[in-house]
């Protein structure tokens, strides 16, 4: 079944993906002489930075996300589609959808990231990821409805299992995650379940390499270890996770762990749509493209943010799966679009680094901006303010700082719900809702 929505002689662009990338791209097209069509299986956009504050209750999962047709309100040459890509038939122009195939003149894949497990098929069928709004609700009930349990339980091992939260990866994630609950155990356990002595609940961060947030100066990574062991949270460097089967962690230094919680949060790879050819997608499942961002052996599908691997002089290494790359490649990416139509010169793309902060707990954070480093309550600040701009919609933008000022003050949140309970028995060799 064809489908499709140009209806003008205009050349049609499609975008596969909703997230910052692909948003960019829309918005930068606006006024250029084409029709957008953006295709996507969710109908709103996930400020994916705060979703580790989704799971620990401290916002709602709807100020995190924000619905795609609001976005583009007024313009007209934008249209969106509810739909699964299938698969991409280059050679026919043609994207194959669960709502039919659409025939496109430019196509723009920017479908992030999924989470990575390495081929460790316990690991993935075991542990929780944090990737999307109902990953993260998941999340959320898992640790409420653990917490229920270990409140009325008399087994004192189960207790302890149930007490202890593993977040594996120590990336800004990781780290991220990590501090959240080491601040719900201080400000809210006791007041939630006055039964449950803060000291039962553990909290361990593993990462394999020698440092946290390895991307960011020794300087930040030294501070938000500190941070870390100050909030009693347990952190290994240069371990790794062998396997979990639902209660026992296995670790390569020959150590185990006794837990029911354990958060998966040490990798990812690029969701790459099916019918790209295997010989250009890297180890990391992104797809190559050139420093214009065109899919390498094509002339009119460009890739952008997470699941491109942009491999030039200036980034050897390829540029990283970070929300301000895919920002700025989706912005350079609808300029250039423009030249091609118009027959001019593109020009290729070039990486600003305004600086990356990560936020650990209450009052902390570190910060590397340019030259300057921050940590502590300013960098916290900091992050906060960017965070606040950098969300979709005005609404978001007020629910989330009044969210944070209530709970700022009175160390207390009211989105502790449980949206799904789980058999905690048998929970890990079922499917989780994704």
């Amino acid at each position: 079944m064809m489908s499709n929505e140009n209806t003008t002689a205009k050349p049609l662009v499609v975008i596969i993906g909703g997230g910052f990338g692909g948003i960019q791209v829309a918005k930068r097209l606006k006024s250029a002489p084409v029709e957008v069509l953006m295709l996507d299986k969710h109908n709103y956009h996930t400020f994916q930075p705060l979703l580790y504050q989704v799971a620990t209750g401290t916002l709602e999962a709807d100020s995190v996300g924000f619905p795609i047709r609001r976005i583009f309100t007024g313009q007209k040459n934008f249209s969106f589609r509810l739909t699964e890509v299938q698969k991409i038939d280059a050679e026919n122009n043609t994207v194959i959808t669960s709502t039919g195939d659409i025939k496109y003149d430019y196509l723009v894949i920017a479908t992030g990231s999924n989470t990575n497990f390495f081929g460790n098929k316990e690991l993935e069928s075991c542990t929780m990821p944090m990737k999307n709004v109902p990953e993260a609700l998941n999340l959320r009930s898992l640790i409420l409805q653990n917490l229920e349990t270990a409140n009325i339980t008399t087994d004192a091992e189960e207790r302890r299992a149930l007490l202890t939260f593993v977040i594996v990866g120590g990336g800004p994630t990781g780290v991220e995650l990590s501090g959240a609950l080491a601040d719900f155990r201080k400000y809210i356990l006791h007041k939630d379940f006055p039964k449950l002595d803060n000291d039962e609940m553990k909290v361990y961060l593993i990462e394999s390499k020698p440092r946290l947030i390895a991307a960011m100066t020794e300087q930040a990574s030294a501070a938000a270890k500190r941070f870390l062991t100050d909030m009693h949270v347990h952190v290994s460097n240069g371990i790794r996770v062998l396997g979990y089967d639902g209660l026992t962690l296995s670790i390569n230094d020959g150590t185990t762990l006794k837990t029911r919680n354990v958060f998966w949060t040490a990798g990812v790879m690029g969701e790459v749509p099916e019918g790209i050819p295997k010989e250009i997608i890297s180890s990391g499942y992104r797809i190559e493209t050139d420093e214009f961002s065109k899919v390498k052996g094509f002339q009119n599908i460009f890739a952008i943010g997470d699941v491109s691997s942009m491999v030039t002089p200036l980034a050897p290494n390829g540029y990283p799966g970070v929300a301000p790359v895919a920002v700025q490649q989706g912005q350079q990416l609808a300029k250039n679009l423009v030249r091609i139509i118009n027959g001019e010169a593109v020009v290729p793309f070039k990486y600003t680094d305004k600086g990356t902060m990560a936020t650990i707990g209450l009052n902390k954070a570190v910060a590397d901006i340019g030259k300057m480093r921050f940590q502590g309550f300013f960098a916290w600040l900091l992050w906060m303010v960017v965070h606040v701009m950098s969300l979709a919609g005005f609404t978001n933008k007020a629910i989330v700082f009044l969210n944070w000022s209530i709970g700022y003050f009175s160390r207390n949140s009211d989105n502790r719900l449980i949206i799904r309970f789980f058999n905690i028995k048998t929970m890990m060799t079922e499917p989780v809702a994704k």
